[in-house]
């Protein structure tokens, strides 16, 4: 596509959302899609399809009311962010400069139902390979995960075996000091190739931290290997549901083309 007199690469970073592929969070309902209408006659030629699917199923973001109440409800760690629903968020948040951050290194075959931190020392010491992390970048964590999203067996390891059986590695997740460190550089928006920006093991508290400041989690990304470290651009459109905790939608990079 041409943009501003520039060419740029489309890439496709979300998952396909299908009823045999690992997109539902265990226990959570779990997504169906169903036909309603088939080329039933003359007066109705055509065809449609209804779904029923968890608001954090596949590409989707986290709004702060995911897991902050608001402020009437009296319920621990209520506040104003536990208002905005995801109908509300503001696009231009979900849409910056793309850093991407590969903590595929971090990966251990050895710790069932835990993740590995990506802590602050690790990302700084990212930086100053890459260079600094600036405000109002989108900063997106690379796992690797996204290889499970596969039908079958293999596709249990993306999240029902490390989440629920435990009995299989977890990704890598930031820790609450890697996001407190990024938010302090104004990051607002950060990504993960993984079901969750949680760890598998300890996942509630970042999101009560991060969520409560307004951070945006943008998670079940895909084909990060597609795209630089630096210099591309992010793009996430969340389909506009009135009181949603989250919402699915449609995340791309636009990485410039050179002659």
């Amino acid at each position: 596509m041409r943009l501003c007199n520039q060419k740029y690469t489309v890439v496709d970073l979300s998952l396909t959302i299908r009823e045999d592929l690992p997109g539902t969070w265990p226990g959570h309902h779990e997504f169906s899609h169903t036909t309603w209408k088939y080329f039933i006659s003359e007066d109705e030629p055509y065809a449609t399809n209804y779904f029923c699917i968890d608001e954090h199923c596949g590409t989707h973001c986290d709004a702060p009311t995911h897991f902050i109440p608001p402020p009437e409800s009296g319920i621990a760690l209520a506040g104003v962010s536990g208002t905005l629903w995801g109908d509300q968020l503001p696009l231009s948040q979900m849409m910056g400069d793309m850093v991407v951050i590969d903590a595929r290194p971090l990966q251990r075959e050895n710790m069932d139902g835990i993740s590995p931190w990506i802590t602050e020392e690790f990302i700084q010491e990212w930086e100053q390979s890459h260079g600094e992390i600036i405000s109002g970048q989108i900063v997106v964590f690379q796992t690797g995960f996204d290889a499970y999203y596969v039908p079958g067996k293999e596709g249990e390891k993306y999240v029902q075996s490390p989440v629920a059986d435990k009995n299989s590695p977890g990704w890598a997740s930031p820790s609450v000091g890697a996001v407190s460190y990024l938010y302090e550089k104004g990051i607002q928006c950060m990504g993960i190739d993984a079901a969750s920006m949680g760890a598998v093991h300890e996942g509630i508290p970042l999101h009560q931290w991060g969520l409560g400041r307004n951070v945006l989690y943008i998670e079940g990304l895909a084909h990060l290997e597609k795209v630089p470290s630096r210099g591309a651009v992010f793009v996430f459109l969340p389909i506009k549901l009135a009181h949603s905790t989250g919402c699915i939608g449609r995340a791309i990079a636009l990485v410039k083309e050179f002659s």
